[in-house]
């Protein structure tokens, strides 16, 4: 009985795989459609992906394996991909001697481990010493040479052809051959990028966050960034934002500035670190078009019954103002204080490549803040009035609805924002009771009390309730009444009053208030208000001459997708892409060792930074993007892995070759003791940081 037995565990494997080949079969041929449009798609970016990361790794291998092989050193294995082996080829004395799936299927009585399915082939000769493999998991790469060890010392063996034998200089020119084929991998990526041409999003300015550094130094929408530090060579966007990230805190960064109208202005901007965000940043917001950008065809369907717009669209009037920029339809919308504006854009029939002109409404809102907001002085405010929060998006499971008006967070009454971020702090991992009041299909409004529990949303990270509020400008009831920074001094207006005239006509809602309020600048007028039945009164102010006072803004109510920017990069020929490509590696290496700095020195947060899962994702995203984009950060990655491998931490190469250099100051090596406990103690340190990073990876795909 043992016989048969035996037999069936022989071939066990085997059948599974088949008959796993035929469930995969049968499951695409039942769906073809989806495979070929959607999943093949997809399975193919991902291939690239992972083939692209794998192709650096390969490189670096390549340098060692090379310097290595002239260095009379002897390679028992290169391998594509990692373990377990899917392919194994070695030239024997019988010929080429193939071994597929070793592991899975396994032979008995084979001391060379070359499983089931293994065969000869080819003429006769002299063996070879270097197993070369594809392994099944399709990631990276490596090289094992005689005697060396990536987890423990280096084994010691008498063969004069031993990696630990070779002198210390042959031993550091192996270790460090992967580094420098990494860098002239980079170069060369580059070189092919820029002599194809890429699109890049240019150094121009997009907007600025008020109140950021970049608004403090005068920057404005349609600005240029032709200079950074004195460096203007081929600047895009991500020059911008390198360098805020990557500056010292207190340094004062010098921008060279081509202004809209030609002019040309030197300006110095220091970053700051700003609410939510794992960077320092200028508060330069990228360049976008009027163009709307391409979503799937779910999002595309949500943003026509939104806002009657499609991708392809382009926006040519707003308010039956004609826009050459977005900044301008920035402008026109931040100012238009209206419950909505009304979008000409045109559209191209794909088919017939027809232009028709596309008319529609897009709901407006108005943010509770110009900039961020720190103080009480910075909330947004009308003639220093703080109209009441109104819910705009919530999370699913909490009793809130979207359009709930907030009456009260708690014992705070008509909360400010301000406010009710304090409350939500207050109340943390406690039952908060928010009283709204809410419109009912049949537009009768009602009052409730819903209770919520603010949780910290991550370690580190603020309070929150999973809601995101807009200003109320339907209904003209003042919050509070603030005294602002460079504003008005809080007016005598009681929190909950209700606003019935300006300058005795009523007004129904804020809208009404800044229409009367702008067109009475320069005057004195009456603000009458009224609490309740027995409570009323009125305010006069003087206005003045500048129209300031009112610190709101509006901005679409709907997300509206623009195309972002882009300018061709591209070379003039073969040298000027080597200059190219070169400048861009190095800056890409120096980039690099200063984000590392930053991460010592606490000015560039561990939330910033990617792991292997956000490296994937990124490169995906690049391969769906363009192939061109692709090789691009192809290139970055080679040059980030030529520094981090090259960093003084046990197991990477940095961490080889400073033992070689302690070596050969001492004279002899490290105590075998001390190399495992080296080894181990960076194994551990190494897991770690991978731990952390692909946590912080898997929140941000998660949440965002």
């Amino acid at each position: 009985m043992s016989k048969p037995k035996g037999l069936l565990n022989k071939y066990s494997r085997l059948v599974l795989l088949v008959i796993i080949t035929g469930v995969v079969v049968y499951l695409i041929s039942n769906n073809f459609d989806k495979f070929k449009n959607v999943f093949l798609p997809m399975s193919w970016n991902i291939f690239l992906a992972l083939m692209g990361f794998s192709a650096v790794v390969f490189i670096h291998e390549c340098g060692h394996f090379i310097v290595a092989k002239l260095s009379d050193i002897k390679v028992e294995t290169f391998s594509i991909f990692l373990p377990p082996v899917l392919l194994g080829v070695r030239r024997t004395e019988e010929g080429l001697r193939f071994r597929i799936l070793p592991k899975f299927f396994p032979k008995e009585n084979d001391p060379d481990g070359d499983g089931l399915l293994s065969f000869t082939v080819g003429k006769k000769g002299r063996a070879g010493e270097t197993e070369y493999r594809i392994g099944l998991i399709p990631l990276a790469g490596y090289v094992k040479m005689l005697g060396q060890e990536d987890t423990g010392a280096d084994k010691q063996i008498d063969d004069p052809r031993a990696f630990p034998n070779k002198s210390i200089g042959v031993r550091m020119a192996v270790i460090s051959a992967g580094v420098i084929f990494n860098v002239i991998a980079a170069i060369g990526i580059l070189m092919m990028v820029y002599l194809i041409g890429i699109d890049r999003m240019p150094a121009v300015v997009g907007g600025v966050r008020p109140g950021s550094p970049a608004a403090q130094a005068g920057l404005q929408a349609g600005d240029e960034i032709i200079e950074i530090a004195g460096k203007g060579d081929n600047l895009d966007f991500g020059n911008i934002l390198m360098a805020a990230a990557l500056s010292d805190k207190g340094e004062k960064v010098a921008l060279k500035v081509k202004h809209t109208d030609g002019s040309i202005e030197n300006v110095t901007i220091e970053a700051e670190q700003m609410s939510g965000m794992p960077l320092r940043l200028f508060g330069i917001l990228s360049p976008q078009t009027l163009t709307i950008a391409e979503v799937s065809a779910a999002d595309a369907n949500a943003l026509l019954a939104r806002t009657g717009l499609l991708p392809g669209d382009r926006i040519k009037a707003v308010n039956g103002r004609d826009v050459q920029t977005n900044w301008q339809l920035e402008r026109i919308v931040q100012n238009a204080f209206v419950p909505a504006v009304t979008v000409l854009a045109e559209r191209t029939d794909a088919v017939s490549k027809e232009v028709e002109l596309i008319k529609s409404q897009i709901q407006l809102d108005l943010n509770f803040a110009k900039g961020e907001v720190k103080a009480e002085s910075d909330l947004g405010h009308i003639y220093s009035m703080v109209p009441r929060l109104q819910i705009k998006v919530v999370n699913t499971g909490l009793s809130l609805q979207s359009g709930d008006i907030i009456l009260a967070a708690g014992n705070v009454e008509n909360p400010t924002y301000k406010e009710l971020r304090d409350v939500t702090e207050e109340y943390k991992d406690k039952e908060l009771p928010i009283k709204v009041l809410r419109t009912g299909p049949d537009g009768t409004e009602k009052t409730l009390t819903v209770t919520v529990v603010p949780k910290q949303s991550r370690p580190g990270k603020r309070v929150v309730i999973g809601i995101v509020p807009v200003l109320d400008a339907e209904h003209p009831v003042v919050a509070k009444t603030i005294t602002a920074k460079d504003g008005p001094a809080a007016l005598a207006i009681p929190r909950g009053a209700s606003i019935t005239a300006v300058d005795g006509v009523s007004v129904a809602n804020f809208y009404d208030i800044i229409k009367q309020l702008r067109k009475n600048a320069g005057q004195r007028v009456t603000i009458d208000y009224r609490l309740d039945d027995e409570i009323a009164g009125d305010v006069v102010v003087d206005l003045g001459k500048d129209k300031n006072f009112v610190a709101v803004e509006s901005a679409f109510a709907e997300f509206v997708p623009f195309k972002a920017m882009e300018r061709l990069y591209k070379a003039d020929g073969p040298v000027n892409a080597l200059v190219m490509g070169s400048k861009k590696s190095v800056w890409f290496i120096i980039k690099t060792y200063v984000t590392l700095k930053g991460l010592f020195n606490r000015n560039v947060s561990l939330d910033a930074m990617s792991g292997p899962v956000g490296i994937a994702t990124m490169t995906y995203q690049a391969v769906k993007h363009s192939f061109v984009s692709f090789l691009y950060l192809l290139a970055f990655i080679s040059a980030n892995l030529a520094v981090i491998n090259f960093l003084p931490i046990p197991v990477v190469d940095g961490g080889v070759f400073v033992l070689l250099v302690v070596e050969k100051i001492k004279g002899g090596p490290v105590s075998i003791q001390v190399q495992e406990v080296i080894t181990y103690a960076g194994l551990i340190f190494l897991g770690a940081v991978f731990l952390y990073f692909t946590y912080n990876d898997v929140v941000r795909l998660i949440f965002g």
